[in-house]
């Protein structure tokens, strides 16, 4: 009888403590020193979580430029005012607290853990939140190298989490883009064309257009003489290249955090760009040309300018938007223009 009472009070001590509000934290996060940073700028964060679970923190922040662009799963509220290395990849509610865990929105992390949940105490405080990038990118470091057994390839891990090879291809080149320049910080931004050169524009976003069917215009137009040198507004890599019957000679350049930069109707295209090319701020691409509405080599059919889209990614699409307002902030940057390397003679 006594035994049997005993195991009673031993299963209304398991269900108190799963249930119970979390205690004071056991351990004190660790300490990180006022103002510390990396030469290279990368988050404390993503170098913790490579040094536990040997997942790359260019791999670690290329998820998460590309996840805080897309779309969060269901019941995630992300917001828009942080940096993307805070907001970025989410798992789902139920996927980081557990199936099964009664306690929703549960941020306790040994309740987490009881119920197999993806969540992690990242800094040692006993909370596991989605909102603390500490957590939330060791429980990303943790998932990527183990997956769903003891040991797994996080591109493999991505593969079945996206289900879609773009998807992963751009998370891909994007780490190779923060291993290129060693940095977590690549968001800066220059203006497209070299502004010692004649350039107009104004905002011709929605303008109609007939060529190839009824449509309206998705940039802006931005006209200077022919072989105008055609700049890369940002950090990262050329993701297409090559003719379209209405953007002539185009590139498209994918950003650091996951923008689509769409230049079109180049009259050349600048030594050494060729698809996954790696680019910075103010690296020639291209030169100011009128190629298009028509078949390769077309050119000539209106005054010569550089066509400039930009392009958010959701996940599932791409959407543009008017980037007029960008092009006035940034041609008040500084510009450093890098040209192509001479070849030794």
């Amino acid at each position: 009888m006594r035994l049997h009472r005993t195991a009673w009070q031993l299963l209304a001590m398991t269900v108190m403590w799963l249930i119970a509000p979390p205690l004071a934290a056991l351990a004190a996060p660790l300490a990180v020193a006022p103002g510390h940073q990396t030469p290279t700028d990368v988050p404390d964060w993503y170098l913790r979580a490579e040094r536990t679970q040997g997942v790359s923190w260019t791999f670690l922040i290329a998820l998460d430029a590309y996840g805080a662009s897309t779309s969060p799963p269901p019941g995630i509220n992300r917001s828009k005012q942080e940096h993307f290395s805070k907001t970025g990849f989410r798992f789902s509610p139920w996927v980081w607290q557990g199936l099964g865990n009664p306690v929703a929105n549960d941020t306790r992390a040994a309740r987490i853990a009881f119920f197999n949940g993806t969540g992690k105490d990242g800094d040692g405080d006993g909370i596991a939140s989605q909102d603390d990038p500490y957590d939330r990118v060791a429980a990303i470091a943790a998932w990527l190298a183990h997956g769903n057994g003891s040991q797994s390839d996080p591109s493999e891990v991505l593969w079945e989490h996206y289900q879609h090879e773009s998807a992963v291809d751009r998370i891909m080149a994007l780490t190779n883009v923060y291993k290129k320049f060693n940095s977590g910080k690549l968001t800066d931004r220059m203006f497209p064309l070299a502004k010692k050169f004649s350039v107009a524009y104004n905002d011709t976003w929605g303008q109609g257009r007939s060529f190839g069917g009824r449509r309206i215009h998705e940039g802006t137009d931005m006209f200077a003489h022919y072989g105008t040198p055609v700049l890369s507004v940002c950090y990262g890599y050329v993701e297409l290249i090559g003719w379209n019957r209405l953007g002539g000679w185009r590139i498209g350049i994918r950003s650091a955090d996951n923008y689509y930069y769409y230049y079109a109707h180049l009259s050349a295209y600048a030594k050494g760009i060729t698809q996954g090319t790696i680019v910075q701020p103010g690296q020639v691409i291209g030169y100011v040309g009128s190629s298009g509405y028509g078949r390769p080599g077309t050119s000539g059919k209106f005054p010569p300018h550089l066509h400039f889209g930009v392009y958010r990614d959701t996940g599932a699409r791409e959407w543009a938007f008017d980037p007029y307002p960008l092009l006035r902030r940034w041609e008040r940057n500084p510009q450093v223009i890098i040209y192509p390397k001479r070849p030794v003679k």
